[in-house]
């Protein structure tokens, strides 16, 4: 009897043990498996781990619309090759061009130190500006068609849901997924650096009259222009860098705006006498007043091309992430404040038709 009851009483203790183990297992699992930041996750999947830290490309697409005329397309190639060299994203080039442009293009694409850029080439149509620009007969030569291609990034670019345009005369010096990750405020279709900013409010264009705000660029003596109710202080923007949201540029129409204020001035010559620049400028100032986010101003640091003469320090030059040569004077033909930093990413011209125009440039400059 004794051993019948001890045998029973091991038995249960057993089976209690064994219990008690099967739920401690179950304990683990579920503690294991939680997904807390200090949980047993990969690396990947961390919030804080720095995109960088993973090895390789970054699986992120990103697009970047630049336009490449024939007698500029130097720059693009530098802008470009300056944007693959600082990125592990997969940063695609979408690059707008004429037709007669395309066959130079794609053979200076096609050496080895540009190997590993991936690209698209558009063909622009000028034909869409018909009507929409007012042509001085006189300087039939100085309308720029693709100054006006990023009107069109949501025809250009149909399948992208937000894009990063830059000019041709950038180079950048930082990763522009930065840039591209740029936050955008509910409603707004695009972000621009501001004329006010610490990079670029104390610049004085000489003959551009007051580029700093909207009275630099549309002419308040217009009716048209003061039923708009906006106020002649209002900063402006700079258009040569920005970061689009093609979603919300498409439900608001943009172009369609942009192409109703070009035509307008056709017909009412809304634009400021005293403004010395692109004539792109202004329907993108009426569009987006006060519709627009805003960049870091370190991602479009301007006016290196307004002189020849150096603006900003070394030092504040190599911070820079973005430096851009807007003004008359070019890293790639005249003398141009900090031209060596662009001539870095220069990739040379296998046709040598853009490096005579450099040697040109120059030899025009020192007479």
């Amino acid at each position: 009897v004794n051993i019948i009851i001890l045998t029973v009483a091991v038995v249960a203790f057993l089976l209690v043990l064994h219990h008690n183990l099967l739920g401690l297992s179950d304990f683990l699992k579920r503690e294991l498996s939680d997904s807390s930041p200090l949980g047993l996750q990969p690396i990947d999947f961390i919030p804080a781990a720095p995109q960088r830290l993973a090895g390789g490309k970054n699986e992120k697409e990103i697009s970047v619309v630049i336009a490449a005329p024939e007698e500029r397309l130097g720059g693009a190639i530098a802008a470009m090759n300056s944007i693959h060299h600082h990125t592990r994203t997969n940063v695609v080039f979408h690059i707008v061009t004429l037709n007669e442009t395309v066959d130079h293009l794609r053979l200076w694409l096609s050496q080895a130190a540009l190997k590993n850029l991936r690209y698209r080439i558009l063909s622009f149509d000028p034909g869409v500006l018909e009507g929409k620009v007012s042509v001085d007969p006189l300087k039939a030569d100085t309308l720029k068609p693709l100054t006006f291609a990023r009107f069109y990034l949501p025809v250009l670019v149909p399948q992208v849901e937000k894009a990063i345009y830059v000019d041709d005369d950038v180079i950048v010096q930082d990763d522009i997924l930065e840039l591209y990750n740029t936050p955008l405020k509910p409603g707004h279709a695009a972000a621009f650096s501001d004329d006010c900013d610490s990079t670029s409010n104390k610049v004085a264009v000489r003959g551009a009259g007051n580029q700093y705000n909207y009275i630099g660029f549309l002419d308040y003596k217009k009716e048209t222009i003061r039923k708009l109710a906006m106020k002649a202080n209002t900063c402006s923007f700079n258009p040569g860098v920005f970061v689009a949201n093609l979603t919300e540029w498409k439900l608001q129409n943009i172009t369609e705006q942009l192409e109703k204020w070009m035509a307008l001035n056709v017909v009412e010559n809304l634009y400021s006498k005293t403004l010395s620049g692109s004539i792109m400028t202004p329907p993108m100032l009426i569009v987006f007043y006060k519709q627009h986010s805003s960049i870091d101003p370190m991602w479009n640091v301007r006016h290196l091309g307004s002189s020849a003469g150096k603006r900003y320090s070394p030092q504040f030059v190599k911070a820079a992430k973005l430096l851009h040569w807007n003004g008359h004077f070019k890293p790639w033909g005249r003398t141009a404040s900090y031209a060596e930093v662009w001539e870095k990413w220069y990739v040379p011209d296998p046709t040598g038709k853009f490096n005579l125009i450099r040697r040109h440039s120059e030899a025009f400059e020192t007479k």
